[in-house]
């Protein structure tokens, strides 16, 4: 089966997720094989240390963030983005409040529960 979100993604249309201790999110487009995730971050929040089976690729749309991929840690910002491999741990701490663009392949199922 395929899973498919919706042609266009309107930001005043796409609601936000609250994921609680100063992190919200948004999915925008997806099917089975790659997903668009905004997050917004605010001052202090913390992406807790953790690994996936996807391929991640960010874009750092605003803010300062510590960032942590394996043993590498790196002062990211407006501009900036990174790549974290399959199974790698990888987590952050927000400096000054900000969004990165997340691209998932395959697509997080998990965020669509």
């Amino acid at each position: 089966m395929m899973l498919q979100g919706s042609l266009f993604q309107l930001e005043d249309q796409t609601e936000w997720d609250d994921l609680g201790n100063g992190i919200m999110r948004k999915i925008f487009g997806y099917d089975d094989k790659i997903m668009l995730v905004k997050a917004k971050f605010e001052a202090k929040a913390v992406g807790t240390l953790h690994e996936h089976h996807h391929s991640q690729v960010t874009y750092v749309d605003s803010g300062v963030f510590e960032m942590t991929i394996g043993e590498n840690k790196c002062i990211i910002k407006k501009g900036d983005g990174y790549y974290v491999p399959p199974h790698e741990i990888h987590g952050c701490v927000c400096i000054e409040p900000g969004i990165l663009i997340d691209v998932f392949t395959p697509l997080r199922e998990d965020f669509l529960k």
